[in-house]
């Protein structure tokens, strides 16, 4: 036999047991009597009418639960974003306040250089002022 045919003859033989398989497990679910039905077929749908009314109040009630969460978590996200509102308004009014020190500060810092430049008085290293003359 060739190779070819022998290629041939192994895969006919592969897809005959895996056919097999599946023949053999479709009869087995199809005869099994603990097999559950599907709940979408029309079929199972008179037999399950109870049972599925008791699945929809709980899955109402899970899904009342869970819009219920989300209302919950909708609230705390609308508390978090007027807290964070209002800590930028904070930080803006302090940022405000912080460039009204620094500009009065480049201010007195101007007063003290001209009046060293004029010989008014002498700061030294440790940053003392000094008023020439001053001293009676």
């Amino acid at each position: 036999m060739s190779k070819h045919g022998t290629a041939l003859l192994v895969a006919f033989g592969i897809s005959l047991i895996v056919g097999l398989a599946m023949f053999v497990i479709g009869g087995n679910a199809a005869l099994n009597p603990n097999g559950v039905p599907v709940s979408n077929s029309p079929a199972s749908g008179g037999a399950l009418a109870a049972g599925s009314t008791n699945q929809g109040q709980a899955s109402q009630a899970q899904i009342d639960q869970l819009q219920s969460l989300v209302a919950q978590y909708q609230q705390r996200e609308q508390q978090y974003q007027q807290r964070e509102q209002q800590y930028q308004s904070q930080v803006s009014s302090v940022q405000k306040q912080l460039d009204q020190a620094n500009a009065t500060a480049q201010q007195y810092q101007q007063v003290l250089v001209y009046l060293q430049q004029m010989g008014i008085i002498q700061i030294d290293r440790s940053g003392r002022i000094l008023v020439p003359g001053g001293e009676n």
